[in-house]
């Protein structure tokens, strides 16, 4: 990063500032602790910078870094593999939040919700997080992810129609 020119370091900087808040808030999503979503991210931001003069040149260098930040992930969810499924970890935080309702219920029906977005397609599980785990506009979750707009609310568009599917087939069970 020494050799980089002054805009190539605003630019990386920049980059990173608007963007690790996001990407911490996704990755703890997925990964349940603080500690391995900071691990991703910052795993995240080296790769990025190492190709960061070349991803100046890219028309979506929003969307080649999603898709390194979702490597990270993975690479992290291997490496932890050993513990609980870090959507249920969140199911179980739900349930404790919701005081005033049946907390079982809650956990129940925050558990079948999660693992009905599991068994979507990347892009529209991506897109659910993004929107109703982290309260994005689908504006901002296309700008984290970098696609645009319109790719968002398609995906959430498929992801509710079969997101109800899953849904009404484990109410019935």
């Amino acid at each position: 990063m020494s050799q980089w020119n002054p805009t190539a370091r605003l630019s990386y900087w920049a980059f990173h500032a608007n963007r690790r808040p996001s990407y911490m808030r996704f990755a703890y999503l997925q990964l349940g602790s603080d500690a391995a979503a900071e691990a991703a991210v910052d795993a995240t931001f080296d790769s990025i910078m190492h190709e960061w003069l070349r991803m100046l040149h890219m028309d979506r260098l929003d969307a080649y870094a999603w898709t390194i930040l979702k490597q990270r992930l993975v690479d992290r969810q291997r490496a932890n593999s050993a513990g609980p499924e870090p959507m249920h970890v969140t199911a179980f935080e739900a349930a404790l939040k919701e005081a005033h309702a049946d907390r079982y219920e809650v956990l129940a029906d925050t558990i079948r919700f999660y693992s009905a977005v599991s068994r979507l397609a990347e892009r529209q599980r991506d897109a659910v997080l993004l929107r109703y785990g982290l309260q994005c506009t689908p504006r901002e979750a296309a700008s984290v992810m970098g696609v645009d707009e319109a790719t968002v609310r398609s995906q959430l568009g498929q992801a509710h129609r079969r997101l109800a599917r899953l849904l009404d087939a484990s109410a019935g069970s």
